[in-house]
This record gives C-alpha cells, structure tokens and sequence, in this order.
C-alpha cells in the first residue's frame, strides 16, 4: 500500500508477489529471511510495472470513506488523547504520500516494517550506509514538512482569528 497507494493496486502487486515467491520456494533456504526477499520480489514487481507505465501511484487512503485513521480504540482511554493521536497519524500519513518515493520507500521499510538496516540494503541493493544517510535525509524531509504544515496552520488559525467579528463592549 506504502509503494503503489492504490488498494486495488496493492492487491495486484501482493499476489504477483505470492505467484512469484511460489514458483521459486523450492530453493528457499531454511536459514534465510523470507520476509526481506518477499519485500524484495514485490519491489522489482513494482519498479518494472512503473517502467512499463502500467501503474501510476494514487493517494494513500487505508479507510476509503477517509473519515479515520484504523487504530485499535482503547475504551478506558481518553477520547480527546484518541482523537489526536488519530489526528498525528493522519497528519504523519500526508507528509510521508508527500516525500519522494525513494524516501517514502526507506521510511516505511525502517520505521513502519521495522526492517535492520542491512535487510533494506538487500531490498534496495545498495550498501548499508546508503540506506543509513538515505534515511537521515528521508527523516530530514519528513520533518520538514511536517513543521512547515505546523507553520502554515497557525498562520491559518491566526487569519481565521482576526478575521472572526471583534466581541461587543460593554
């Protein structure tokens, strides 16, 4: 979902993944890490699809009617905590659909996947300190946008609040 944001997409890509993964499992080695060679397949699937011109990534958007972020609810927990912790999420969610996809890519292997620097070197074929000063820069960015969306808010709520009529004195 991260790589295409497209359901329908994503769905393609993991069942080529699983045809794929399937007709080579026979020299699959018990010591191996299948999840970084899967994570492998389904990336190759994607990049020769984007060269062929047949994908094209869309918004991500996990809840189609785009009214919640999915998070387990916690009954005994705060609703207001609930609600902005859902509100980060999204906000998070955004600036990373945001970033370029070499750095929504590393973001998501490392922080969301919670992959070891040296699998995503395996995934992305490239050395370890790669992957490290790629995702210094990724994270760099994030945060970027991220303050500057903050920026660009207040100056909102302050226009909004000057804007709004001047109470009557009394």
């Amino acid at each position: 979902m991260a790589l295409s944001r497209d359901v329908a997409t994503a769905e393609d890509l993991v069942q080529e993944t699983c045809l794929r993964a399937l007709s080579a499992a026979s020299p699959l080695r018990t010591d191996g890490n299948h999840k970084s060679w899967l994570f492998t397949i389904l990336r190759n699937i994607w990049l020769n699809q984007l060269r062929k011109g047949r994908w094209t990534p869309q918004s991500l958007d996990d809840d189609p009617s785009g009214n919640s972020v999915n998070l387990p609810e916690d009954p005994d927990g705060d609703p207001f905590q609930q609600y902005v912790s859902k509100v980060e999420v999204a906000r998070v969610r955004e600036a990373i659909e945001k970033l370029p996809p070499d750095f929504r890519e590393i973001i998501i292997l490392r922080e969301y996947e919670e992959l070891p620097y040296q699998e995503i070197a395996t995934i992305l074929r490239c050395p370890a300190g790669t992957v490290m000063s790629r995702l210094a820069r990724a994270r760099s960015r994030l945060r970027s946008i991220l303050v500057s969306e903050e920026r660009q808010d207040r100056r909102v709520g302050r226009t909004l609040m000057s804007a709004s009529p001047a109470e009557p004195s009394k």
